[in-house]
This record gives C-alpha cells, sequence and structure tokens, in this order.
C-alpha cells in the first residue's frame, strides 16, 4: 500500500518550491540538502527513509537531480496538481533571474559581477551539504555494514573519476546481489563495482530553428545523468564542437551564470537559448530540458513503495542511496577544496555549521547572511 500522505494544499507546495527556486544556491546536492532540511526536518511532510527512497529513485532516472526531488515531493504531497506546481514554481525563479542576465549579457557584452556573493555563499554551501549528509547517512547506512563500505567505495571512485551513472547503478547492482550471495561470497563486489560499464550515444541534426532547438534540450533531458558538469560536456559537443552555435567563451559564461544564480543550474539552458534565439528560444529550450523530468517522475513516483517492498528492488534501491551519498560527498569535498580558500571563508563555513547544526537556523537565513558577508569582505578588499 502506497505511504503518501493525505492530498494537502498545492498552495504551500507552491510558497515552498517558489522560495527555494529563489534562494537554493549551490548546485544539486545543496538544493537536496535544503529540501530535505524543510520537508524532513521543519515540516516533517515524509519520514527520512521516504525521503532517501525518493533520493535514489530519482538517481535512477535522467535529469536534473533536485528539480526531480521537487517533483517527487509535490506529488507526495499534493498528487499530480502538486507534481507540476512543485517543478514549475521550482523552475521559474531561477528561469527568470537567468533570463535577465542573459538579456544584460547579450547587452553589454558580459556577465554581471557576482564575486563577492559567490564568496561567501560557497562556505555556506558546503556547511548545509555536510547538514544532509550527518542526517541522512545513518538512516541510509542503518540496514548493512556493506551500505557503509558502499558509500565510501562510491567516494573513492567519484573522486577517481569514475563515471557517476556508473557509481550509482555499480552500487546498486552490487548491493543487489550480494545480499542474496551466500555468506562469504562477497569478494567479487570491489572488482564488479570497477568494471561496472557505461555508454551513452546520442546524436541529433538540428539547424537554429525553434523546434529544432526545443528537440536539442529535450534531447539533453532525456539523457543526461548527473551534475550539472555533464550538461556541460554535452552541449559543448553538439553546440561548440558540432554545430557552432556558441563559442567556448559563450560556454564558459552560461556555466559561470549557473554557478551563481539560485535553482537548478539545467537553467543554463535558459541563457543558452536567449543567446542563440532571443525569448522564445530561452523559454523553449527550458521547456525542453526540463520536460523529460516531468515524465520520467510521473512514471516511477507511483512504484517506489512497491520498489520498497520487494527485496530485490529494495536492495538495488539501498545501493543507488549509498552511491548517491558518496557522490554527494565527493561533490562535497571538490567544492570545499575551492569554496575555502582563505581563512575567512573558513570562519564563514564553520560559522555556518554551528548556525545549521547546533541553533537549526533556516538554511535561506545563512544563505543570505553568507552572502552579505561576503560581499562586505570582498568590498573592503
Amino acid at each position: 500500500m502506497s505511504t503518501e500522505p493525505a492530498r494537502a494544499p498545492v498552495t504551500e507546495v507552491a510558497r515552498l518550491f517558489l522560495r527555494l527556486g529563489a534562494t537554493a544556491f549551490g548546485g544539486p546536492a545543496a538544493h537536496i540538502a535544503m529540501m530535505h532540511d524543510e520537508v524532513v526536518r521543519r515540516r516533517r511532510w515524509m519520514s527520512e527513509q521516504r525521503f532517501l527512497d525518493l533520493l535514489g529513485a530519482t538517481n535512477l532516472i535522467p535529469g536534473p537531480n533536485s528539480t526531480e526531488m521537487a517533483i517527487h515531493v509535490g506529488f507526495a504531497r499534493a498528487r499530480w496538481t502538486g507534481l507540476v506546481v512543485a517543478g514549475v514554481a521550482f523552475i521559474a525563479p531561477a528561469m527568470a533571474i537567468v533570463l535577465v542576465l542573459a538579456w544584460a549579457y547579450v547587452r553589454y557584452g558580459r556577465t554581471p559581477a557576482g564575486e563577492g556573493l559567490l564568496y561567501g555563499i560557497e562556505p555556506v554551501v558546503i556547511a548545509i551539504i555536510v547538514q544532509a549528509l550527518l542526517a541522512l547517512g545513518p538512516t541510509a547506512v542503518k540496514r548493512s555494514p556493506l551500505l557503509a563500505v558502499g558509500g565510501a567505495a562510491a567516494l573513492g571512485l567519484y573522486l577517481a573519476g569514475v563515471n557517476e551513472l556508473a557509481v550509482l547503478f555499480g552500487g546498486g547492482l552490487v548491493v543487489m546481489v550480494a545480499r542474496r550471495a551466500p555468506s562469504g561470497s562477497h569478494a567479487f563486489i570491489p572488482p564488479m563495482l570497477v568494471a561496472f560499464p557505461l555508454a551513452v550515444v546520442a546524436a541529433a541534426r538540428t539547424s537554429v530553428e525553434l523546434d529544432r532547438l526545443f528537440l536539442l534540450f529535450l534531447k539533453f533531458g532525456a539523457i543526461v545523468f548527473g551534475s550539472g558538469y555533464v550538461l556541460f560536456a554535452f552541449i559543448h559537443g553538439d553546440l561548440v564542437t558540432r554545430y557552432g552555435w556558441l563559442t567556448e567563451q559563450q560556454l564558459v559564461d552560461a556555466l559561470a551564470v549557473g554557478q551563481f544564480t539560485p535553482g537548478p543550474v539545467f537553467t543554463t539552458a535558459t541563457f543558452i537559448g536567449y543567446l542563440l534565439a532571443g525569448v522564445p528560444g530561452a523559454l523553449v529550450a527550458t521547456l525542453g530540458i526540463f520536460l523529460p523530468s516531468f515524465i520520467f517522475v510521473a512514471a516511477i513516483h507511483p512504484i517506489v513503495h512497491l520498489m520498497r517492498r520487494s527485496n530485490w528492488t529494495a536492495d538495488l534501491l539501498d545501493g543507488v542511496i549509498v552511491a548517491a551519498l558518496g557522490l554527494m560527498a565527493g561533490v562535497t569535498w571538490q567544492l570545499g577544496q575551492r569554496a575555502i580558500m582563505d581563512a575567512a571563508t573558513l570562519v564563514i563555513a564553520i560559522a555556518a555549521a554551528v548556525a545549521l547544526l547546533r541553533f537549526r537556523v533556516n538554511s535561506a537565513v545563512v544563505i543570505a547572511g553568507g552572502a552579505a558577508l561576503g560581499l562586505v569582505i570582498h568590498l573592503l578588499g
């Protein structure tokens, strides 16, 4: 039987995700951490295990993970209307902000400066992700020591450069098979995880027309797993190398905009669409890249509870969950090396961690404080 709560007013879903879409900086790991803070800890819309199950299901499908988590939560809270409202509310603020920045970029030939804000925001983002890992980790590994090993292995493989999709599905398959294997037969796990293969092949023949622009970004949304950096690899291959629609510098600037604006990193599609075809291009590119997420979540959400009830699929889900947490830890380590660059950013990170973990201050408030501090330090420096 489904574990979904009774239908709730969709307005509360809209309010939450509009705010998160306007304040969630730092990429998917930070977004998911903020959703966990709001949905599990503060509002108690679902349990830790339910949140983890949805996170695991999200990692089984392509598309932007944090947006898909928003869509999952919307469905869990307000059924089909909530599914649409949560996703649109999370995407819309970021899309509007990126559209304004794209206009300024085309008008003035440069990306508006955001160094001071980022200086203070990035250390706070690290503290937010650490908070989520500390909260989710014990629930994820409680059922078996094998899961703790799996999380550590996922972290190591990610830092070693193994493809994210291979780590996720490899972790899921290893846990699923290992739990069904005879006792003492787990020696094969490390080589099996390392050897799990991945191949993603895609091609498109397009010109800069709105229908073709839509289909190209629809393809990206339907096949790209992992972080925004994976998306940029696909965009580079198609739009820079294959078709010559963008320059290297434009792609780098699009990446910068995605990093210092809130909400889904995939809203860089809005920026690129505007560069290629103005406001209509921005709208069709945004629709194309996010539409598959709504379809995938609508298809998989109703069966997530069935996956937990089956021993085989529950083990697969557990493996994917710990692999996803391992990837989050790897992202945190890499971002931390860049974000905590001096004594001031170290102090900001520690202060943010204390505010979040000891005093349970809302993460959006902590981000705003970090941004203000960063801007002051940047101006004084």
